[in-house]
């Protein structure tokens, strides 16, 4: 049996980030044995996030990555939101961004396999971070945009909410604009051409039925239903929402103003679908952008 020295046990530590008395306790456990130790650490590491998996993590991190022609948004989950203070699971969310900004991943289980910078997949440090700090994590979900020649902008709202867009015309400023604009209004897509033709017809159904109710004639109710739809896709289209930092202008407008074109947007609000408490942060940024 190898001697238990203090150089021994600081080596172990460094290689697996666990504390002084867990790796003295595993050398013990293994003769002394540094290789034996950090693979029986690992191992109960992967017990201890198999064990979590159940947990639900609606807390956690949005990060956002941008480089000259790419732009890359994650979303790491955690079960409490005293973790996203923690150091370990900072760098760890930050170096997720990191892969996912530098290369197309076909989708989350890839991007899971791929190594980061410690040479070890992002799913074994995903682990490794479950077994240090010891609540469930999850890489919830991942967006890249890339261009030759577009201009991509992105917002944070602290990290709760996060907007990536991409232009055709304008500049960095604009873009900015725009992405703490759909940060703070939510929009469903950019344009009504593409609102999803069955949403489209639940709510022409909807609002001619409450037009109905209203016992004028047919001719009155169809004008009430086309103002109603007409007033809808305002609401829920990007182009057609006021702009927050200028009411008095569309965000169509302000596009045509300065001769430029969304060209794609995506849009992650933390916890989206989980179950949470809920917090009204599109206001938070609604007020915040309005300030500016």
């Amino acid at each position: 049996m190898a001697e238990i020295t203090a150089a021994l046990v600081k080596e172990l530590r460094e290689r697996t980030g666990s504390g002084m008395m867990e790796c003295k306790r595993a050398l013990q456990e293994t003769g002394g044995d540094i290789e034996m130790a950090v693979e029986s650490m690992r191992k109960a590491g992967q017990a201890k996030a198999d064990k979590k998996a159940s947990r639900i993590a609606a807390e956690g991190l949005i990060v956002v990555k941008q480089a000259s022609n790419a732009v890359a948004m994650v979303e790491v989950n955690c079960e409490t939101d005293f973790v996203t203070k923690n150091n370990d699971f900072r760098a760890f969310t930050d170096a997720v961004a990191e892969v996912a900004l530098h290369s197309e991943w076909a989708d989350l289980d890839t991007l899971l396999a791929a190594n980061m910078a410690n040479d070890q997949s992002v799913e074994q440090n995903r682990r490794d971070c479950i077994a240090k700090i010891g609540e469930n994590i999850n890489v919830r979900r991942f967006t890249r945009l890339a261009t030759t020649n577009g201009i991509l902008g992105s917002y944070l709202h602290g990290a709760r909410i996060g907007v990536l867009v991409e232009l055709e015309g304008g500049d960095a400023e604009l873009a900015k604009d725009i992405a703490m604009h759909i940060a703070a209004s939510r929009p469903l897509c950019i344009s009504a051409d593409q609102v999803p033709a069955e949403l489209l017809a639940k709510e022409k159904d909807i609002f001619a039925a409450q037009a109905a109710a209203s016992g004028k004639p047919a001719n009155i109710i169809d004008k009430m239903v086309e103002g109603r739809l007409r007033k809808y896709l305002e609401e829920i289209t990007l182009l057609g929402q006021p702009f927050v930092k200028d009411t008095e202008q569309s965000v169509d407008k302000l596009l045509k103003s300065q001769k430029a074109r969304v060209v794609r947007f995506e849009r992650f609000e933390l916890g989206e679908g989980i179950e949470k408490k809920s917090d009204n942060f599109a206001a938070e940024v609604m007020a915040a952008a309005r300030s500016d």
